[in-house]
């Protein structure tokens, strides 16, 4: 089994911390393939950046068409859609991931994530995916994306403080840590504050690996119907 794991920012080192966080999750036999876009922004922080972002990200998928699953490593799934428009196989949103598996081990689970511009499309997509009731906030830890790739900065312990108003206030039962980025901190987290604190990249990969298993592909009815040839030199 192949999954590519595609963080769609141009941040080399983040990319590999996504990618080591893959591998220690996946099944022996599944071979993950860690990527990013060498165009476009250095992080994802809100709608601008989303759209900026998705050329790259769809032509790393259009070059990499060997595999059996896709994750898009972004906690805002960018490019979600699109992405599952070009291919049948298996296309997984970090934080589509995420919010699914917390609704499954918790009554209400609250999402701390970096910076405040990107809390409403976190809250567009909780509504999409039918999941707004189960999240009792989305919160903003005002951590930028780049600074979790700084040692020096104080990301953890603002992330931290966060997760702590989360369980005094939202009375949150399980933690949705809200970006890519943040997947070295689980462990830590969850056993700072004792509950359980998901990461979307692992979530994701453990959902394709099923998906493949089970032999499961993207419906190409209605609107995830193929894009037409013509449209695809477009790119």
């Amino acid at each position: 089994m192949r999954i590519l794991v595609l963080n769609p920012n141009t941040t080399a080192s983040m990319t590999e911390k996504i990618g080591a966080a893959a591998r220690r999750i996946a099944s022996a036999g599944t071979e993950l393939i860690a990527a990013n876009p060498t165009s476009g922004p250095p992080s994802i922080e809100g709608f601008y950046d989303e759209a900026m972002c998705l050329p790259g990200l769809l032509q790393v998928i259009r070059d990499t068409p060997d595999v059996d699953a896709v994750v898009i490593a972004c906690f805002d799934d960018t490019g979600l859609d699109a992405a599952r428009c070009l291919t049948d196989k298996p296309v997984i949103g970090i934080g589509e991931a995420a919010y699914h598996m917390a609704s499954m081990i918790a009554n209400k689970f609250s999402v701390v994530t970096t910076l405040a511009r990107s809390v409403p499309a976190l809250e567009h997509n909780l509504h999409r995916y039918g999941l707004a009731a189960r999240c009792a906030r989305v919160r903003s830890s005002e951590v930028a994306v780049l600074e979790l790739e700084d040692p020096g900065s104080n990301a953890y312990a603002r992330i931290t403080d966060e997760i702590g108003r989360a369980v005094a206030e939202d009375r949150a039962e399980a933690i949705v840590l809200g970006c890519a980025g943040m997947t070295d901190l689980t462990e830590r987290l969850s056993a700072e504050h004792g509950l359980p604190v998901l990461d979307g990249v692992v979530c994701a990969v453990s959902l394709c690996e099923a998906m493949v298993r089970l032999r499961l592909r993207t419906s190409r009815l209605g609107g995830y119907a193929p894009v037409p040839r013509q449209k695809l030199a477009y790119a």
